[in-house]
């Protein structure tokens, strides 16, 4: 279905339904526009009118794609629009995608358990500028929480599968991290460091063991907002390191947190870039898959860049934002060779070696051949 609305000397507004696609089209018409449009610049300029356009967008919002051309003309007599472009841009979203296995990676994505400034931030914003929330630690539901996650990868067989779990060198985030991808006691009389000591963080829980799981590793760009917030600002790497000593700390350049301000909040598009900096640095990284514990805002704005070229009901599941322990699992896909991990299952066939010419590259090959003339 198309709808036309329009005035005189006024752009058009078209609104055209396809499919679960509903796309609003707003445009500026002219009587000798060409006929075909380069839409990937911005501005440009019709061949044949010397008609500039001053701005070419394509965006989304939630089931709606605004696509908008704003020009200078004045005489108006007919619009010209390419739709199928806009079609065959709206039914790519709906073909799937193949890559090569070797270039993805599957994260788990975890937001920490509840912690104390979320219980006192819900009842009371100001209280997440409270320095007595200063490197929040979980509440005994948070643990509750954990528990229930730890329960949940061990029943799903996750436990088995995760190559590194990467964590926020927060308390929480901590606390969470070894809580759920943590070892078990210890058996046979070895002795190794624990994930962390008991009563880390006024936890009131035993020690948690480093034998039988996967390496973790502290990373400080997946830490929440940084700035202002006393409950995101982190404690010294020696004092994490004595509560949790089989983690990872190497990666962090400096004892003390020197990113965190006092009087400046790490602006939202400043978390994005961090972000993707931080998918970029997986890439550097040979584990395939990797669980990664972090935090509700560097997740929503880090997810936000993805999904826009999926269904509206995918990108809402990629984007929405994440509750205390939740878990959700991705797939990463290297598309520029930022990564260098070779093929562990492909097989490169023709062992023994011998003819295998396919019939249809025979043909393409040899087109005429048995043809009589």
């Amino acid at each position: 279905m198309l709808q036309i609305l329009t005035s005189p000397f006024s752009p058009i507004h078209i609104k055209f339904h396809s499919f679960f696609h509903s796309v609003n089209l707003i445009l500026c018409y002219s009587s000798t526009l060409h006929t075909s449009l380069p839409l990937a610049h911005s501005p440009f300029q019709s061949p044949k009118t010397n008609t500039f356009f001053s701005s070419v967008s394509l965006s989304t919002r939630g089931n709606l794609f605004l696509f908008s051309l704003s020009s200078h003309c004045k005489r108006v007599s007919f619009f010209y629009i390419l739709l199928f472009w806009v079609i065959a841009e709206m039914d790519a979203t709906i073909s799937p995608g193949l890559y090569p296995l070797h270039r993805c990676k599957t994260l788990h994505l975890v937001r920490h358990a509840q912690g104390v400034h979320n219980v006192a931030g819900e009842i009371d914003h100001a209280a997440y500028s409270s320095e007595e929330y200063f490197d929040a630690h979980l509440t005994p539901l948070g643990w509750q929480q954990v528990d229930h996650l730890r329960n949940h990868v061990h029943e799903t067989g996750l436990s088995k599968k995760v190559d590194l779990v990467i964590v926020s060198p927060l308390l929480r985030t901590m606390q969470t991290a070894v809580g759920v991808f943590g070892g078990e006691g210890y058996k046979d009389g070895i002795e190794v460091p624990p994930l962390m000591v008991a009563n880390a963080g006024q936890s009131d829980r035993p020690e948690i063991s480093s034998l039988n799981c996967p390496p973790f590793v502290a990373v400080e760009l997946c830490r929440e907002h940084l700035g202002v917030h006393p409950c995101d600002r982190r404690r010294s790497i020696n004092e994490y390191r004595s509560l949790f000593p089989a983690i990872d700390f190497s990666l962090i350049e400096n004892d003390d947190d020197v990113l965190w301000k006092a009087d400046t909040r790490e602006k939202n598009e400043e978390v994005a870039a961090r972000g993707m900096k931080f998918l970029s640095w997986l890439w550097t990284r040979k584990e395939k898959e990797i669980a990664i514990v972090t935090h509700s805002g560097f997740l929503y704005h880090t997810l936000s860049a993805f999904g826009s070229d999926c269904h509206p009901s995918v990108k809402d599941e990629i984007c929405k934002h994440f509750k205390n322990c939740e878990l959700r699992s991705v797939v990463i896909i290297d598309r520029s060779m930022m990564g260098s991990d070779p093929a562990t299952t492909n097989y490169p066939g023709k062992i023994p070696s011998g003819l295998d010419l396919p019939s249809d590259v025979a043909d393409e090959k040899l087109p005429d051949e048995g043809k009589v003339n």
